[in-house]
């Protein structure tokens, strides 16, 4: 039988994307261990600790809410076909195209001095760019299972809310976290919109522009590298806990 090399070319090729995306990783943290005094420096930092803590309590907050709403919509686009259907789905997929300082403007424009400079005005930015992420995961995690199984539940005299509560959302849970981490990883990664809608209080993604602008790279590698190493810990172990969720 003939040997087919096909894995081992796609691998190869697939490589250089790893490779890219670790090399960076890999070269911030090495030069920032050579230099760990800026970095215990910047961790002593009340101004650096109090925007890491307003970057992890907006992100959360975005993902919870991206949960509550966008979960049941995303059940929705799964079970029912409706007019317009196509017209909301790009309405959920449109944040992901717009430029995110087009996003700030937007968000202004329509909400003005309500969300600006606020944790609310965090949020309504962090929100806007990653609730596509939820509801989408969570429609497809819903096409996923069968329906018939809440016909037989409802025949049995089940409600569909029962149904859904018992049988769908369960069987859907991995891809409805894996959205929701996909959703906290891109709000705590946001900049742009943020930086027109709330400049204050301080996130961390903003104090890292700020500081890098006013006292150059040496300032904002530590706090890149403490943002960085927070969301992978964060992400891996959520990850970590999907993985033995769906396996359970």
């Amino acid at each position: 039988m003939r040997r087919d090399y096909t894995l081992y070319l796609f691998a190869a090729l697939g490589s250089f994307l790893i490779i890219y995306i670790a090399l960076p990783l890999l070269i911030i943290f090495l030069k920032q261990t050579a230099d760990i005094g800026m970095l215990i420096k910047t961790l002593h930092d009340p101004l650096v600790i109090k925007s890491l803590r307003n970057s992890l309590l907006t992100a959360t907050a975005t993902a919870l809410i991206s949960l509550l709403f966008g979960v049941p919509l995303g059940y929705v686009l799964a079970r029912k076909e409706f007019h317009g259907k196509s017209i909301v789905q790009a309405v959920v997929d449109v944040p992901i195209v717009i430029p995110h300082s087009v996003v700030g403007i937007m968000l202004l424009v329509t909400f003005s001095s309500a969300i600006l400079d606020s944790y609310t005005g965090i949020i309504a930015a962090m929100l806007f760019v990653s609730a596509p992420f939820t509801i989408n995961a969570a429609r497809d995690g819903f096409l996923a299972v069968d329906e018939r199984l809440e016909h037989v539940a409802r025949t049995l005299g089940a409600s569909r809310l029962r149904a859904f509560s018992s049988i769908a959302l369960p069987i859907a849970f991995p891809s409805i976290a894996s959205g929701a981490i996909m959703t906290w990883a891109r709000a705590i990664s946001e900049v742009g919109a943020i930086l027109i809608v709330a400049y204050y209080p301080k996130t961390a993604q903003i104090l890292v522009m700020e500081y890098f602008n006013n006292y150059g790279l040496r300032a904002s590698r530590p706090i890149s590298v403490i943002l960085v190493l927070m969301s992978l810990t964060l992400f891996i172990a959520l990850r970590w806990l999907v993985g033995r969720a769906k396996n359970a």
